[in-house]
């Protein structure tokens, strides 16, 4: 009979179980790295390759105008568009930053983060439309209804209903298209340096996917940006951040970033920044745009005495590079990318009943038969699913229990608000 050594018995098993505690420590790294891998399929970090030129494109901004229900709003559109951008700016802007000035838009300033959006958005073929809030920033309630009614009667004034609907918005301008995507059916939203407004009680189940284009600098909009991405991610809508960094200042940043700023002015201000302590020894900024002290230097620059007007322009870089509060164009290829992956053209009417509106017509479909069929009525012409004369009643009273979102179509009632159009 053979006997083993019950020292080498020991040593043995010691080395199984050595192997058998790597096997779970490697698995267990492996998992981690999938976990991580699938997450980051929800997060970027857009540190962009910049080489500081703007956008080369043949497009040309040549904008229409028009004034309705007391705000102007500004539209373009390419050859043959594929979707309709709406886009919110954010508090003290106006449509008028989107485009520079021109004989068709003599009163557009032509910021430059804002006209790069809009050059990126034509060439790949989205019809752009931007509205002025009435106020400093956008409110909601009255706002959101009245820039509803816009968006839809330019829609259906300019044939455009068969097309899907997106929307951009930045800081207040976000929060507002957050509230929006409430009450309009969009393929896709882009919320920019803005955590959104979400009420997972009013939140329609087929809210769109949602875009954060966000600057982690603000460690504070960071934190609600990542809680509201999970509310959103528990509802099931698909869910994704862009994290924007800081960059350099380089000496032709300025010429590159704004039409009308020439090499030797950029180089001059660049230099005038270093001098001051404005930016570190790598180029940095060391303060936001906004609390640095360079207006009162650039007096001193003759270069810059007759550029007064471009001091917005280059306060908005500034911001930029700081990257803590600003809207940006750098990240276009995955805001654009962002849309294209959820285009959906379903042909379904863009128009959504607010929450409030849907109750009354289920509750009143019942109990009220002819007065819902009058609201039916009065309310733009709705669905034909759920308000033709054949099955208002039977489709109404089972709304509730409706896979379908309850829609209207872009056919305005006589009521529709006024509309001016100008050359």
């Amino acid at each position: 009979m053979r006997r083993f050594n019950p020292k080498l018995m020991k040593s043995f098993h010691d080395l199984q179980r050595c192997r058998a505690t790597a096997l779970a420590f490697l698995s267990a790294i492996l998992v981690t790295c999938l976990l991580i891998l699938n997450r980051s399929r929800e997060f970027s970090t857009s540190q962009v390759d910049l080489k500081r030129k703007g956008f080369n494109t043949a497009v040309q901004l040549n904008p229409s105008m028009g004034f309705m229900n007391g705000t102007d709003l500004i539209w373009q559109f390419p050859d043959s568009p594929k979707a309709v951008l709406f886009i919110a700016h954010g508090c003290n802007g106006r449509a008028a930053n989107f485009w520079d000035k021109s004989s068709s838009c003599p009163i557009c300033v032509g910021l430059p983060e804002e006209r790069l959006l809009v050059l990126h958005a034509l060439e790949r073929k989205f019809a752009v439309l931007t509205i002025s809030s009435v106020g400093k920033c956008w409110t909601f309630g009255k706002e959101i209804e009245t820039v509803k009614w816009i968006i839809m009667h330019w829609i259906t004034t300019n044939k455009l209903e068969k097309l899907p609907l997106v929307a951009l918005g930045a800081s207040s301008g976000g929060h507002f298209v957050s509230a929006l995507a409430t009450e309009m059916r969009f393929s896709s939203i882009v919320l920019m340096i803005a955590e959104g407004l979400f009420d997972p009680s009013v939140m329609l189940k087929d809210y769109p996917p949602t875009l954060f284009v966000h600057m982690p600098k603000d460690t504070r909009r960071m934190r609600m940006i990542a809680t509201n991405m999970e509310t959103l991610r528990r509802m099931g809508v698909d869910v994704k951040e862009v994290r924007c960094f800081e960059f350099p200042l380089t000496p032709n940043y300025f010429s590159d970033r704004i039409p009308g700023l020439n090499l030797a002015c950029s180089v001059q201000f660049f230099e005038m920044l270093r001098d001051r302590g404005f930016v570190d020894a790598l180029g940095y900024m060391r303060k936001d745009g906004r609390t640095t002290q360079w207006k009162k230097a650039l007096k001193e620059k003759h270069c810059f005495s007759e550029k007064h007007q471009l001091k917005d322009h280059i306060q908005e870089e500034l911001n930029l590079a700081f990257a803590y509060h600003e809207m940006t164009s750098l990240q276009s290829d995955d805001i654009f990318g962002w849309f294209d992956s959820h285009i959906i053209v379903d042909h379904k009417p863009h128009m959504l009943l607010s929450v409030s509106s849907r109750i009354f017509l289920s509750f009143s479909t019942r109990t009220f038969p002819m007065a819902a069929s009058r609201f039916c009525s009065s309310i733009w012409r709705t669905g034909r699913e759920y308000c033709s004369p054949s099955s208002t009643f039977m489709n109404l009273s089972s709304l509730s229990n409706s896979s379908h979102s309850f829609s209207t179509s872009s056919t305005f009632s006589s009521g529709a608000p006024s509309w001016k159009t100008e050359s």
